[in-house]
């Protein structure tokens, strides 16, 4: 492994423009032998395929997000809008796509997909990508997977703003009572645990959940029955003949926390027996890229400090979302020092801090595979065409990362 100080002299020289050295969390060096196998693990956002629910309540004209997707506009000079998939506009729900996807994805190191799972209404919304998708693709015993239960609630304009303009009012609401919690851990179990390719982590199942506090809002704002909610869940498990559930808070973004605050979140970790800690995207989100990753660093060194669990770390390619924000414009939007060479030192420090701690598994998260919406992907697009995937290659796969280091 590189030494810390050469590391961090090479992440400072490619930050200058933004931020000193002097910003930069400090880290301990590695004291054990850096890790030789590392789960990279993108996450999926599978709306960009036609099923009825979301034709009838999001996206009429029936290419699921990619109708919002092409609307994107520029609002300020050099602002990269509309995004253009260097593949085009592919749908997630076609197994043709997907290997492709898989194919692409192991050659340059991302070995595992995180995919987006809802349940609104008392059914699954925008399951067919990873059902129709992922799991009838012929290649994806190359790649495992696993569910981040995304049980957000969904404004009208929330993903559509040009069919529902100002309209803020609830379209689906995220909490469920116990009878729809005993189908959704049913079918979890049945329909995606027990394929053989489902990410474990010693021999247990990851499920990842996104809000924690719509979850608690689903068992009456209450910490011992959220508790028993979750139990019940690790007991079908058990049950379904698997030695346990590994449940991982999804903390989003994250951000710095006050000392009470920080505590308040260490504790329910524990109360409600999360088995660790991932991020969706980086917190501190600001115009330019280094001054976002410096952030995100001192986040999560924030909260490594504070939690008794593994916490894994997440590297974002950016941040755009303007095509669903008509208002938001160029402070809204990661776009200085946006490129593979920045995203592949941030990812290195993700490597670093994996290699510091050799007692869980090298997860490392990435946002995202395919989030053109919100401009951050892995695929290929016609501005950096291969690139981010190149990086995660030479930093991960390869270790050849001297050319982001100044060497």
């Amino acid at each position: 492994m590189m030494k810390k100080n050469v590391i961090l002299s090479g992440f400072c020289i490619l930050f200058l423009s933004a931020t000193s050295c002097r910003q930069l969390p400090k880290e301990e060096p590695a004291t054990e032998v850096a890790k030789n196998n590392y789960y990279v693990a993108a996450y999926i956002w599978p709306s960009c395929h036609d099923e009825e629910m979301s034709r009838n309540a999001l996206w009429p004209e029936g290419t699921g997000e990619w109708e919002v997707i092409r609307k994107g506009n520029p609002r300020f000079e050099g602002h990269y809008q509309p995004r253009a998939p260097l593949w085009g506009y592919e749908m997630d729900d076609d197994p043709k796509v997907v290997e492709k996807w898989i194919d692409l994805a192991t050659a340059h190191g991302v070995n595992v997909f995180v995919y987006d799972w809802y349940w609104y209404d008392g059914g699954p919304f925008l399951e067919n990508a990873l059902d129709n998708g992922f799991l009838k693709a012929r290649n994806n015993a190359e790649m495992q997977f696993y569910i981040m239960w995304a049980n957000h609630d969904v404004r009208r304009n929330y993903w559509n703003v040009h069919r529902y303009g100002d309209d803020t009012s609830l379209l689906w609401n995220a909490a469920v009572d116990w009878d729809d919690y005993k189908i959704i851990v049913d079918r979890v179990i049945h329909r995606y645990f027990k394929q053989p390719n489902y990410f474990k982590i010693d021999g247990m199942p990851v499920f990842s959940i996104f809000s924690v506090d719509k979850l608690l809002e689903s068992f009456g704002g209450k910490v011992e029955e959220t508790r028993r909610a979750l139990d019940y869940f690790r007991e079908e498990v058990k049950k379904a003949g698997f030695p346990g559930l590994h449940i991982q808070w999804n903390q989003g973004g994250g951000s710095m926390l006050s000392k009470e605050a920080a505590e308040r979140f260490s504790e329910s970790v524990k109360l409600m027996g999360f088995n660790s800690v991932a991020m969706y995207n980086m917190g501190g989100i600001h115009e330019d890229y280094t001054v976002y990753a410096t952030r995100s660093i001192q986040i999560r060194e924030q909260m490594d400090s504070i939690l008794n669990v593994p916490l894994f770390p997440c590297v974002s390619v950016g941040w755009d979302d303007t095509p669903r924000f008509p208002a938001k414009g160029i402070r809204d939007v990661v776009h200085y020092n946006n490129t593979p060479e920045s995203f592949a030192m941030l990812l290195l420090k993700a490597k670093e801090y994996a290699d510091r701690h050799p007692e869980q598994p090298g997860l490392i998260t990435i946002n995202a595979w395919n989030e053109w919406v919100e401009g951050s992907y892995l695929l290929p697009d016609m501005k950096y065409g291969f690139g981010y995937l190149e990086a995660v290659k030479d930093v991960i796969k390869d270790g050849k990362y001297d050319q982001y280091i100044g060497k």
